[in-house]
């Protein structure tokens, strides 16, 4: 049986993939920093679904919590088979509105944890010549809007470089970039939604499944539901000026997931 080992786990998109591979029959590391909620996360998902779930309590913002995971990624007798990259959140405010503090616990937790987590995946899976990694972008990183944006757009641009050297492997990495979905991100990081059309809105399960399918694919990119793919082809064709003009006035408008 295999195991996949996902951060953020206890909501959002990280609970989607809890479910959803749980269901798949996969043993699961539940990654987050609230470990009652991990453990009752564990306990729902071991009495349904009849699989392993271990709860390991880690803040990525820490550099403690980061060698925490990186430990478990590394464990060749317990081997991970799955990383989902999925911990994340969004500042509220423009630059130079947020403290320069809040900005770099971005920076450590959307790009530094990115990095070493998926490099200690990744040198166990490669020498087993098998294994997967999926980390979670967003759209944010095609539009240029802030640390937020910029972050996200380095895990995409790392992951299918990464993809691409690895390629020989047996390892399977991929960006997902989603629109925005209703969890509770918005929430935590104080930000209105309330200009948010309702087509936008994506369901977390269902976003997972076209991920997981992207992934079988062979895909390094997944920006999973039609309407996002067309929204993402426009941007490309928009020049960028105008871009940061139109997302500058929305705010944070472009942060989801």
């Amino acid at each position: 049986m295999t195991t996949a080992l996902i951060t953020g786990s206890t909501a959002g998109i990280g609970a989607a993939f809890a479910r959803r591979l749980a269901a798949q029959g996969h043993n699961l590391v539940l990654v987050a920093r609230d470990t009652k909620r991990l453990r009752e996360q564990a306990t729902e998902l071991h009495d349904r679904h009849g699989i392993e779930a271990e709860v390991l309590t880690a803040d990525l913002a820490t550099e403690a919590g980061i060698a925490a995971v990186e430990q478990r990624l590394s464990d060749r007798t317990h081997p991970v088979d799955l990383l989902v990259n999925n911990a994340g959140f969004g500042n509220k405010g423009r630059y130079l509105e947020v403290p320069m503090a809040d900005e770099l616990t971005m920076l450590k937790v959307h790009v530094e944890a990115v990095l070493r987590l998926t490099s200690a995946a990744t040198q166990s899976m490669r020498s087993r010549g098998r294994g997967a990694v999926v980390n979670v972008a967003s759209v944010a990183a095609f539009v240029p809007r802030g640390t937020y944006g910029a972050s996200k757009a380095w895990v995409v641009q790392f992951t299918q470089g990464a993809a691409r050297d690895l390629a020989d492997s047996g390892v399977r990495l991929m960006a997902l970039c989603p629109g925005f979905v209703r969890t509770e991100f918005h929430e935590r990081a104080g930000m209105g939604t309330d200009n948010i059309p309702n087509w936008m809105w994506l369901d977390a399960d269902k976003l997972v499944t076209e991920a997981l399918a992207d992934l079988g694919r062979g895909k390094t990119l997944s920006i999973p539901d039609p309407r996002y793919k067309a929204l993402m082809g426009l941007v490309k064709l928009t020049p960028r000026g105008l871009l940061g003009g139109v997302t500058s006035r929305t705010g944070r408008k472009y942060g989801p997931q």
